[in-house]
């Protein structure tokens, strides 16, 4: 059985209902806070706009630095399979010079 409970989670003072696991709850509280420490930044810089306006920057600015996080975990991976072919080269090329 799931170990599944409710939560409610304040986004720029509007508070939503989620059910999750509980094991996610951390994870989620503390992404509701990133979301609203964005939103209070941009409230400082541009007093003329409204709550949408910078709900949608923190989302823009969030999925940006998210999209960056997997591009390095591609450029690791590559790396990582780059490495194992140099050495299955260095082997077969060992192994042709022994012969």
């Amino acid at each position: 059985m799931e170990d599944k409970f409710s939560i409610k989670v304040n986004l720029v003072d509007r508070y939503y209902p989620l059910k999750i696991d509980r094991k996610d709850e951390e994870r989620i509280r503390r992404a509701a806070r990133m979301i609203n420490e964005r939103v209070l930044q941009y409230k400082q810089r541009y007093a003329d706009k409204d709550n949408q306006d910078f709900l949608a920057m923190a989302a823009l600015q969030l999925a940006i630095k998210n999209l960056e996080w997997e591009e390095k975990e591609n450029d690791q991976e590559i790396f990582g399979k780059l490495i194992e072919i140099t050495d299955s080269l260095e082997e077969y090329i060992q192994r042709q010079s022994v012969l």
